[in-house]
């Protein structure tokens, strides 16, 4: 059984910095990548942020110069620095991950269940 469990999500105000987190568990062999989407409210869900296991990143092109993904392989955790929020920023951000588990031959795809992050003054 795999968990993503993401953390570090609130309310911030215009301008403000957030960072979220999160952790992968459960019978993990290797990761290959790890991924942060957002869903704003009547919205289709977007990719945001994409790393692959040698640290290679992709952004979406709203959040490119504000966002930093990044990734600790020996925690597998996946990290997002979000600075210069914008009130077009707030979403439920959900982190995705394609993973091998212990029996199976392939990756498969997981996600979290979502932290909120909202930008308001």
């Amino acid at each position: 059984q795999v968990q993503l469990v993401e953390s570090g999500g609130g309310l911030v105000q215009p301008g403000g910095s957030l960072r979220l987190s999160c952790a992968a568990s459960g019978s993990i062999v290797s990761i290959k990548t790890m991924a942060w989407y957002r869903q704003g409210s009547g919205k289709q869900r977007e990719l945001v942020a994409i790393i692959g296991s040698s640290g290679t990143t992709t952004y979406a092109g709203s959040v490119k110069g504000r966002f930093t993904i990044s990734r600790d392989n020996a925690k597998n955790t996946a990290y997002l620095q979000m600075n210069s929020l914008k009130p077009e920023d707030t979403a439920v951000y959900y982190c995705n991950s394609a993973l091998k588990t212990y029996g199976n031959s392939g990756y498969n795809n997981y996600w979290g269940r979502g932290t909120q992050v909202t930008v308001s003054s």
